[in-house]
């Protein structure tokens, strides 16, 4: 259970959290939401421990294991399924321990914790995390220092998640995956069986993984159960019961008012006047729910719209090698009312086919043309950095409109989503969203046809992502989207590509269709999402009951092999079972240690190796039985 009571706190002189108190259950997920700024990360940090709390205490109970990402990316040589393993510092501890204990007791304890702990299956358990969050077999091999800083990010959430918290603290973590990565997470945190608070701004998130709502609004903390879409239901609720108390309280407050006025003077009404006057004094004032505005984002329809197709492509390759394309065979055609959605794990090549698009990478091989007059925004996340940071938002603008009054571009930035105190302010001290949003005005300024967004959401509070899904409905032109958003995506987009095996495939299912198929095991090597193994069987002619008994028959001679394999490692699992059971006895005997330490630490050693060969076992008869079970359900 996290208990916080009264508790204020205070950065850089503002005070964000005042006098809140909240309690969550042990085993609750529970998402943190609230404005952008308004104090979530600020409260993970009291809980941590980073920030010193002006007023109140944060408390749980004794031993509680809390963990979050760590701020820096894991750097070193060292493998990514090393820096996974070495999260969980109790079994490292423990496994470090065995190596010199000598105490027959303690050693027993030893081996008792690291069974509680199911420390045998942790490079199992460690790599199917690091799996599910895009990492394949390979990679998790090869030092982290060798990645780039977001797929770093993805090791550190993968580490924290391994070591398996009492309390789990995650602050945006959907910020660095794509849309596979956010599916697995989802399902992980659902499946977590420990408290979770994870601060998100992703809707789908926040209604598939968490059971409760914490609300950080007006300085103040308070507790929903149920998910997202429940929690909007509820605070609806509230504001509409506050505004029928508060109008209520008015009425009374003005009948009371005109009751002292009337008769304050006369002397038969006035012990009734000053008590009408005394009640006014105690009547407190309704709070109501503060609703901020939130500035809608506007892409100005295109003057002129042309033909259709405005791109196409036949046998196309780009990549930035020359030689070593990215992707390559493309033919694709997209009309003026496309609403494409680009699929695939990131790495796959979604960046470098939008950049194709935009004419920010030129073709290698094939043709490529687009309509004449065609004009492109291109939003890129990474963009934010170029925007130049001493200069204002103000400035931007004008740079791009040289020739425009002053109010006309104050307007534009005004239309951009920027109140007048921020038009002036250095673009390196406006916030995340602030950015987002300057930069996104920036791109559309000449009113595109064509829109490509590469992860438009990462710095949005959900107000204003649900004020993009709006302006991207309202907006006339053609749209690419990547985004780890899903309600984004379904509720802005109509088409589905997938960008993987080095090329671009439409894909026919929709998004709870792609889900199932990432969590089914595709992401780690079965088919590919859009290959022709994922998508949909044609309906096929019916067979006579002869031609169906010959070819169960031929299912059952081709899964013979994997049926052996399978039987083979249920004996050896068997065996390493029982060798590990006898082991367990010979070392439960506390005689032995100071008998002949010796042989004690060689049994021990046996038993290790034997408990990491059975850990094999047990992961090569799961995949082989999965292999067997998919081949089944296929015929």
């Amino acid at each position: 259970m996290l208990q916080i009571t009264d508790l204020s706190a205070r950065v850089a002189g503002r005070l964000l959290i005042d006098h809140a108190s909240l309690t969550i259950p042990s085993g609750t997920k529970a998402g943190l939401v609230g404005r952008n700024g308004a104090g979530k990360s600020t409260l993970f940090r009291v809980i941590t421990g980073d920030l010193a709390a002006e007023t109140g205490s944060v408390s749980f109970p004794k031993n509680t294991r809390l963990g979050q990402v760590a701020q820096e990316a894991p750097g070193t040589e060292d493998a990514l399924i090393e820096i996974v393993l070495r999260a969980d510092t109790e079994r490292l501890a423990l496994l470090q321990e065995a190596e010199t204990a000598t105490d027959p007791t303690r050693i027993s304890d030893i081996h008792i914790r690291l069974a509680d702990i199911d420390a045998h299956s942790a490079e199992a358990r460690a790599s199917a995390i690091l799996s599910g969050l895009g990492f394949d077999m390979a990679a998790q091999a090869r030092p982290a220092s060798s990645f780039s800083g977001g797929w770093r990010m993805r090791v550190a959430l993968a580490a924290v998640l391994f070591s398996r918290p009492d309390l789990l603290l995650l602050d945006e973590p959907t910020n660095y995956l794509d849309l596979e990565g956010t599916l697995w997470l989802e399902n992980f945190v659902q499946r977590y069986p420990y408290t979770v608070l994870v601060i998100s701004h992703d809707r789908d998130v926040l209604n598939n993984a968490v059971n409760a709502i914490v609300h950080l609004d007006q300085q103040k903390l308070v507790f929903y159960r149920g998910d997202y879409d429940q929690f909007e239901r509820q605070r609806a609720e509230k504001l509409e019961l506050l505004q029928k108390s508060i109008v209520k309280q008015e009425a009374a407050k003005k009948h009371m008012e005109a009751f002292v006025e009337r008769f304050r003077a006369k002397a038969s009404k006035a012990r009734q006047a000053q008590s009408r006057l005394k009640a006014l004094e105690k009547m407190s004032p309704i709070q109501g729910i503060v609703e901020e505005h939130v500035t809608p984002f506007v892409f100005d329809a295109p003057e002129k719209q042309p033909a259709s197709p405005i791109i196409a492509m036949e046998k196309v390759s780009v990549g930035y090698t020359p030689g070593r394309p990215i992707l390559k065979n493309l033919d694709i055609r997209i009309d003026t009312d496309d609403r494409i959605a680009l699929l695939g794990q990131n790495g796959n090549g979604k960046s470098t086919f939008a950049k194709l698009l935009a004419d920010r990478l030129k073709a290698e091989a094939g043709s490529m043309t687009r309509a004449p007059g065609l004009k492109i925004a291109f939003f890129a996340q990474h963009q934010i950095d170029d925007l130049r940071p001493a200069e204002s938002a103000v400035q931007h603008v004008r740079r791009m409109m040289p020739d425009a009054p002053e109010a006309k571009v104050r307007a534009k930035v005004a239309q951009m989503g920027l109140p007048t105190v921020k038009m002036d302010t250095a673009a390196e001290k406006l916030s995340g969203g602030e950015k987002a949003r300057l930069l996104m005005g920036l791109a559309t300024l000449d009113a595109p046809n064509l829109l490509i967004l590469d992860e438009p959401t990462n710095h949005l509070d959900i107000e204003a992502r649900e004020s993009l899904v709006r302006a991207l409905n309202d907006y006339p032109g053609a749209v690419i989207l990547i985004s780890h958003d899903r309600h984004m995506v379904e509720a802005t987009m109509d088409r589905l590509w997938v960008v993987g095996d080095g090329t671009v495939s439409r894909y026919d299912g929709d998004l709870d269709d792609y889900k199932k198929l990432i969590l089914s095991g595709a992401r780690s090597g079965g088919a590919a999402p859009g290959s022709s193994e994922a998508a949909e069987a044609e309906p096929q002619p019916q067979i006579s009951k002869v031609d169906q008994r010959r070819q169960a028959a031929e299912r059952r001679e081709t899964l013979k092999p994997l049926k052996k394999k399978i039987s083979q490692l249920e004996i050896q699992i068997s065996r390493l079972q029982k060798t590990i059971e006898g082991l367990d006895e010979k070392l439960a005997d506390p005689a032995l240690y100071t008998r002949d330490p010796a042989k004690a630490a060689d049994l021990n050693k046996q038993r290790t190796d034997a408990a990491k060969t059975l850990a094999s076992c047990e992961e090569d008869w799961l995949a082989l039985t999965e292999e067997h079970d998919a081949a089944m359900a296929a015929e």
